[in-house]
């Protein structure tokens, strides 16, 4: 790539800090100048809680769950502190933390945090 195609570093940066130190980093803490700390899955995607929620249930469904994709397991590795699998009504299986169930948001990419605040959804905290 020469010089003049690159473009800078975007004036907000974001700085990952692994939580757990099981295999697969299954939960990661990152930092966002706009958010401050916030959990994040394996691949770095922001993790939210949903207002509706209540511990141990999910009240994510259909077009919600479209746009708010549960956080599903893809392993049977070690589970970090306050992380656990909860099962939903449709026998599915989603991750936690502390108790509430965890998404992903469809409009987020590239690192960056764009759901808190949206639809009853916030951004999860360590």
């Amino acid at each position: 790539m020469s010089a003049s195609n690159k473009t800078a570093a975007p004036a907000v940066a974001t700085n990952t800090t692994n939580s757990s130190t099981s295999a697969g980093n299954i939960i990661q803490t990152k930092s966002d100048a706009n958010v401050g700390s916030y959990l994040a899955d394996s691949n770095g995607n922001a993790l939210y809680t949903y207002n509706a929620d209540t511990s141990g249930t999910s009240n994510c469904s259909g077009a919600c769950l479209s746009a708010w994709p549960a956080y599903a397991p893809g392993s049977s590795a070690t589970l970090p502190t306050n992380v656990t699998i909860i099962t939903r009504s449709d026998n599915t299986k989603q991750y936690a933390y502390k108790g509430l169930p965890l998404y992903t948001f469809v409009s987020d990419s590239n690192g960056h945090v764009t759901g808190d605040g949206v639809s009853g959804f916030s951004v999860a905290k360590p």
